[in-house]
């Protein structure tokens, strides 16, 4: 089926729940940090219950790091008030420390200023941490306080059915649907070039954060403080964030279900050098990393997007997987958009739909080894030079302009946003394209350029700005404190999450040992 007719199935009578029962979460991380701006080093407070086990709010790589994790909802509205209603009850437990806006980090002393994450007595919880104890000697510390938004999106199986009844498959509806996910991740991938300029908002880092390291940034002005390039989206996303040289050499197949679980379990297995150097244990016994191979565990891999389903107690994500087929996409592109109180507002998430529906409809041919090498090279070029009128990106063996090429994908888009306007009876979806629209056409009104102009007008460092947009962000969540009956559901949610974890601890029959080459 072409995306024209898919579009016109789903537009037609009665088809509107298929598009408004879209679900979706957000995972949003910040970190705690110290009035001045440096790395808050108190461990994850009590009130806000287990890291481990709270279904709300946890921590990232480092004890400072909290993630707050709304629950699905098809309701754009849901998803945003629960985001800001954790962000207040967090903000009421924190006593002076603030929440950092940005997604690049600023005031960071060296690896040993960064505490990483603890999640108690129990296997898992002592897994977790290893887990993160093993990332901090394979890439440093410095790179997982990088902070960001995951967004989470699915949709309704009974548009899986009705795109399987029209198309002449066959098969179970759930395979259909783990080909169409990953159809879907294929042009997301081609494509995440745009989320990039469109939505980027770290073009500038303070220098603690490259400390020691190659780059290629510049000062901001005279601020030598601050670095930037002037044409960055998203340094995050860029060499100087989640990247790995170890994992550039790992190509992971998106054409299929089978040939992804393939290429990750490999290197589960795979050996690698550097980290047998690192090894296992220390002279006292304490582990180092949970193994030397090119993973520790599937988390590891850095990916802009992820195929996901629902875990069960003991289940590994692959396990997952291969068992019950994809649930969800997670997308792991997205900034913080420091203009915004909760670092993702209604129109982003309207756009990201918009995007993600797009990349599900539209023909996704099979990825072969001359596109994969293609994909991060675009990603470079947006990240460091995006917002370039003159930039060029590679699509398939031509170089087109970054600007021609977003128009074409926005307009191609249209048909789909007009779609989900007429499920939701709104002008909301179109709307935000002819915003995304005018980024593309002015760079000065993408929020990378945003951030850096008011850098300049105001005379302001990296610090400075992002000090003074958390300190204002505070001031907003501050101002409208929970009801009563709000902060008892919180509080009983750290309650139970902390008796979770105690049980957790209470039932283990295994040594860690044994659990971990069990798992």
């Amino acid at each position: 089926m072409t995306l024209q007719s898919k579009l016109a199935l789903l537009s037609g009578s009665g088809k509107a729940p298929l598009l408004t029962g879209i679900t979706r979460g957000v995972e949003k991380e910040s970190l705690r940090v110290e009035p001045e701006g440096h790395l808050a080093k108190t461990p994850h407070p009590e009130t806000l219950g287990s890291a481990l086990t709270h279904p709300s709010i946890t921590t990232d790589y480092s004890e400072a790091l909290l993630e707050f994790i709304t629950a699905p909802s098809s309701s754009i509205d849901e998803v945003l008030d629960e985001l800001d209603e954790i962000h207040r009850f967090t903000y009421q437990q924190i006593d002076s420390e603030l929440l950092w806006v940005s997604s690049m980090p600023c005031q960071l002393g060296d690896d040993s200023s960064i505490p990483v994450g603890k999640y108690g007595s129990s296997n898992i919880g002592k897994m977790k941490q290893i887990y993160r104890v093993g990332l901090g000697h394979r890439y440093g510390r410095l790179m997982q306080t990088i902070a960001g938004i995951h967004y989470n999106f699915s949709v309704p199986d009974a548009l899986w059915e009705e795109l399987q009844t029209n198309s002449g498959d066959n098969g179970s509806l759930q395979d259909f649907k783990t080909d169409g996910y990953f159809a879907l991740i294929r042009n997301f991938r081609r494509y995440s070039w745009l989320l990039l300029y469109l939505l980027g908002a770290a073009p500038a880092v303070c220098k603690s954060f490259v400390r020691g390291r190659d780059h290629q940034l510049q000062p901001v002005g005279d601020d030598s403080h601050s670095l930037y390039t002037p044409y960055a989206t998203s340094l995050r996303m860029g060499d100087l964030g989640y990247q790995s040289n170890a994992q550039s050499s790992l190509t992971v197949c998106y054409n299929d279900l089978e040939q992804y679980v393939r290429t990750l379990s490999s290197a589960l297995k795979r050996p690698y050098p550097a980290y047998d150097k690192i090894g296992l244990k220390d002279e006292k016994g304490n582990y180092k990393q949970l193994n030397t191979a090119l993973l520790q565990i599937e988390n590891e891999f850095y990916s802009s997007i992820r195929p996901k389903r629902t875990a069960h107690a003991g289940e590994t994500p692959l396990t997952a997987l291969v068992d019950g087929g994809v649930e969800y996409v997670e997308v792991r592109c997205i900034d913080l958009n420091p203009l915004l109180p909760c670092g993702i507002d209604a129109p982003t998430i309207r756009f990201l739909d918009t995007f993600l529906l797009f990349c599900l409809l539209q023909d996704s041919p099979e990825t072969n080894n001359a596109e994969y090498a293609r994909i991060p090279e675009n990603v470079i070029r947006t990240v460091y030079q995006g917002r370039d009128p003159d930039v060029m990106l590679l699509r398939g063996e031509e170089e087109i302009a970054l600007r021609d090429w977003g128009t074409s994908l926005l307009e191609a888009m249209s048909p789909v946003a007009e779609l989900l306007d007429a499920a939701h009876q709104s002008d909301n979806y179109r709307d935000v394209l002819t915003q995304m629209r005018g980024r593309l056409a002015d760079d000065q009104t993408t929020p990378a350029a945003t951030l850096l102009q008011e850098m300049v007008d105001r005379q302001e460092t990296y610090y400075s700005m992002a000090m003074r947009k958390t300190c204002e962000h505070r001031q907003y969540f501050n101002d409208r404190p929970l009801t009563d009956d709000s902060i008892a559901k919180y509080q009983q949610l750290a309650r139970q999450s902390q008796q979770q974890q105690a049980e957790l601890e209470a039932s283990d029959s295994l040594s860690f040992e044994e659990f971990l080459n069990a798992y």
